[in-house]
């Protein structure tokens, strides 16, 4: 079966055509992205020439985007996780544009996501506890330009969180 996925392509670009194989080497990578060639190629039930071609097809299509190591925060004791929901004042033209350029050198950001809808911005803040995140809050939140409000959503536990696509 061959489906289409819709990987970070520009508007109009043609998207790339996945069959079974594709998927299975997809989801074998999604569950451990440090196999080696040969494993992966053993476990996808390819020789390891053609399980690396196709791999390489897909870096190159935008499929696969990147591998990345996975870090505890807490492990390096970041305790405190901050959901922010922004709403900015659009009477200036730039005020997007302004806020996300000086929201993404505040190093304790994770994640700035523009919404549509009442909230015009999420942001995920990482701070070692309470205070720390005060501080971040205080000397750098509340200097964003272009703030009308702003809503802080403390998370409390962390039921499921994955970046793995359901192919």
């Amino acid at each position: 079966m061959v489906e289409k996925v819709f990987a970070s392509v520009p508007f109009g670009a043609k998207i790339m055509q996945i069959d079974d194989t594709d998927r299975r080497l997809l989801r074998l990578l999604q569950a451990d992205a440090t196999l080696a060639k040969a494993e992966l190629a053993d476990a996808a039930g390819l020789s390891a020439g053609a399980a690396w071609r196709r791999v390489e097809k897909l870096e190159a299509a935008g499929v696969i985007t990147g591998r990345t190591a996975t870090i505890d925060p807490r492990a390096l004791g970041f305790e405190v996780q901050v959901f922010l929901r922004i709403s900015l004042d659009k009477t200036a033209s730039n005020a997007f544009d302004a806020f996300i350029a000086e929201a993404r050198k505040i190093p304790y950001v994770q994640a700035i996501q523009t919404l549509l809808g009442r909230v015009d911005i999420r942001m995920d803040v990482l701070a070692r506890d309470l205070n720390h995140y005060q501080e971040i809050y205080k000397s750098h939140i509340l200097n964003l330009p272009h703030i009308a409000d702003i809503e802080a959503l403390m998370l409390v536990s962390e039921l499921k969180n994955t970046e793995a696509v359901p192919i």
